[in-house]
């Protein structure tokens, strides 16, 4: 069995509440999901689309691909059907695999224990066939198996992907608290930004969002930052196809829209140095504006409305929320005053903080970062003397 021969099922995984988001992207490729639920999007298709896929998706996590699904009660099951699978047509002889799951099983009490059973059945199966086997270990940087177990239904996948997608490789000095890529590339595409209009982003922090705004801007995608996955260790894999899936990345990235204006603003000059650093890595410092202020003097750049757009501190401790409160009124008075006739959006995980903003917000967006239940809020700043004070 050649698994760069057949079609099967493909699970894209993402984080939680981003799947509409992951849905979006995927049909912009042309692929039609047979399934979207809040962790992820199914689809079917080839290993070519899981390549395509890998390259080219901002909300994803993990692109798996099904080779087996099959009843297990218990990890003697899970093993024995393990055992008859053909790893020596899956996993090169001279390579490094390993396991990763998501078990809900009443017989495991530890994941790592059905992760050892899915190991032992591979190398076994491959001492019988050729004398030898693959190493292993917990390093994800080479040929990496997903086990997904719920009750008496095993199915085990290649996770093509290997490390998560969810890091999209520019970030290099993160920074303090930092949004995930996947989150912010999310959050701008639940927004109304056009890609063209400004994109204003105080207090950038280590600059993600103004980072992803660019490359949204110009078409570029995490498949460029990027040379290694777990496709490149499975049986059949041809560079080529890669090399000319890299390519047509390449060829498609566009100059950004003339007068574009991605202006990134903070307090703190460690985080405009942090920000440039990343944006150069990303191959988008010269689209960003860096000014070290703070957030009230950011200029909003007059002409065709943008997006103003905030990722503040949530507080985790009484004394530091009590201090967020003034801050969370400030960006308040600010978007009312000095950002008429923008769109505001202001992500935050304290949704009692959110209540001193003093706006009555548009939409209430709904994400996670970590296990942290976020908002984004969204305002519509009229330029006349509609907006709304929220009692």
């Amino acid at each position: 069995m050649n698994l760069y021969n057949i079609s099967s099922r493909i699970i894209v995984t993402c984080s939680n509440r981003l799947s509409p988001y992951l849905q979006q992207e995927i049909e912009l490729l042309g692929y039609k999901p047979v399934r979207v639920f809040k962790t992820g999007v199914e689809l079917l298709g080839t290993m070519q689309d899981c390549i395509r896929l890998n390259l080219r998706l901002c909300c994803a996590s993990q692109v798996l691909f099904s080779i087996k699904e099959f009843k297990a009660w218990n990890a003697d099951d899970l093993y024995k059907t393990s055992v008859t699978m053909e790893w020596e047509n899956i996993l090169p002889a001279v390579g490094y695999f390993s396991i990763s799951s998501n078990v809900s099983n009443e017989t495991i009490t530890n994941n790592l224990f059905a992760n050892v059973k899915v190991k032992d059945a591979i190398a076994d199966r491959y001492r019988e066939k050729t004398g030898g086997r693959p190493n292993s270990g917990s390093e994800l940087n080479g040929a990496v198996i997903h086990l997904y177990w719920k009750e008496d239904i095993a199915e085990i996948f290649v996770d093509t992907s290997g490390e998560t997608l969810s890091k999209h490789g520019y970030r290099k000095i993160p920074g303090k608290a930092p949004m995930l890529e996947s989150l912010a590339a999310a959050t701008i595409l639940a927004g109304k930004w056009d890609g063209v209009s400004p994109f204003v982003n105080p207090m950038c922090g280590s600059g993600t969002l103004a980072i992803e705004a660019a490359l949204f801007a110009t078409n570029r995608k995490p498949g460029l930052y990027r040379n290694n996955y777990s496709f490149m260790h499975i049986v059949g894999y041809e560079e080529s196809f890669y090399n000319s899936a890299y390519t047509e990345l390449e060829q498609q990235v566009k100059d950004a829209p003339e007068g574009l204006q991605i202006i990134a603003s903070d307090i703190s000059e460690d985080a405009i140095q942090i920000t440039k650093v990343n944006a150069g890595i990303a191959g988008v410092e010269s689209l960003i504006t860096y000014l070290s202020c703070d957030f009230e003097e950011t200029p909003i750049p007059e002409g065709a409305p943008g997006v103003v757009y905030f990722n503040p501190e949530y507080g985790d401790r009484l004394g530091v929320e009590k201090d967020l409160e003034a801050t969370y009124k400030r960006i308040g008075d600010f978007l009312k005053k000095k950002c008429k006739g923008y769109y505001g959006y202001i992500f935050t995980g304290n949704l009692e903080l959110g209540k001193k903003i003093g706006l009555k917000p548009k939409r209430r967006i709904e994400f996670y970062t970590s296990r942290i239940d976020c908002r984004l809020f969204e305002y519509e700043l009229y330029a006349g003397s509609r907006e709304t004070d929220e009692t």
